[in-house]
């Protein structure tokens, strides 16, 4: 009966999938092949934005990224939650705009976009039943994500075990297997430690020395020399720990002891403040390995 039951849940799968799919069509003097599958990305920072870039530029347009209603971004040039507070974002070519309810959503893939919404408790997920939920809040921990969610939930970073929670798993942990794909298993625990730039780890990155409102002494794309003040959070002034290119710096909003909200980069170069980064590159990249390899599955009914 319970090998019956799972024959029969992947029949189901692959029609799902398969009605979705359109196939390059040589004769129609079209593009590579599209596809009209629905994808909700959870979250919208910079990781999810990498994420999203990449499944977008792969021709997987119809993307729904939740966020919560002040996002703490910190390297905010290229991360989508901006447009909760500007009503549109642009990050390299590709961009997104807020919506207010799913009503909008396919407005907005018309206009080639990404729609994002304020929706916290995911509700878009049970709205739209996507073809795809991705896991990108970058949390460190699973806070409620299921397998049941859609025929391909994925999971970035730790906290997620596939295929118990989640279809696959994508390591988030700088080194050796960042963007490795996982099917059976878990990524890494988080170190705490923010991955090396020019050997440079924890240094490289501004946190909050207590509660309180931020406001910007320096911005985006300044260059900065150890001790020069870079912001304050309420009277407290925040220096620069290094010298280099501020990065990241969080709104001027209010923020809790110990949040990050800032990022120097030491190799000085400006442009990194505006294009994504390799480390959310790889990652996007193996969210797209792993969709892809997880349709062409239940395609072959596998």
């Amino acid at each position: 009966m319970k090998n019956s039951q799972k024959t029969e849940d992947r029949r189901q799968k692959t029609k799902r999938l398969n009605s979705k799919l359109i196939r390059f069509n040589p004769d129609s003097g079209g593009t590579t092949q599209n596809s009209k599958l629905i994808i909700v990305i959870k979250g919208a920072g910079e990781m999810a934005t990498g994420i999203a870039h990449r499944l977008y530029m792969a021709n997987l347009k119809n993307i729904v990224m939740t966020e919560i209603e002040r996002p703490l971004t910190v390297r905010r040039t290229v991360a989508f939650s901006e447009s909760v507070y500007t009503g549109k974002w642009e990050v390299e070519g590709v961009g997104a705009v807020l919506v207010k309810n799913v009503s909008e959503v396919p407005d907005v893939w018309k206009d080639g976009r990404i729609a994002v919404i304020v929706d916290p408790e995911w509700n878009v997920v049970e709205s739209l039943k996507p073809d795809i939920v991705i896991d990108a809040i970058m949390a460190k921990r699973n806070v409620g994500t299921k397998k049941g969610e859609a025929p391909v939930v994925i999971g970035v970073g730790p906290g997620f075990a596939a295929p118990q929670d989640v279809h696959a798993v994508v390591e988030s942990n700088r080194g050796h297997h960042l963007g490795r794909v996982i099917y059976n298993g878990s990524a890494e625990p988080h170190t705490g430690i923010p991955g090396p730039v020019m050997g440079i780890t924890s240094e490289r990155v501004l946190r909050s020395p207590h509660d309180g409102l931020v406001k910007h002494v320096k911005g985006f794309g300044d260059e900065v020399i150890k001790g020069d003040i870079v912001l304050y959070v309420h009277k407290t002034p925040v220096p620069a720990p290094i010298d280099g290119v501020l990065r990241g710096l969080i709104r001027e909003i209010h923020v809790k002891a110990n949040e990050k909200i800032g990022d120097i980069d030491p190799r000085r170069v400006k442009e990194y403040c505006y294009t994504i980064t390799e480390k959310a590159r790889a990652i996007g990249g193996g969210v797209l390995e792993a969709v892809m390899h997880l349709i062409n599955s239940a395609e072959r009914g596998a």
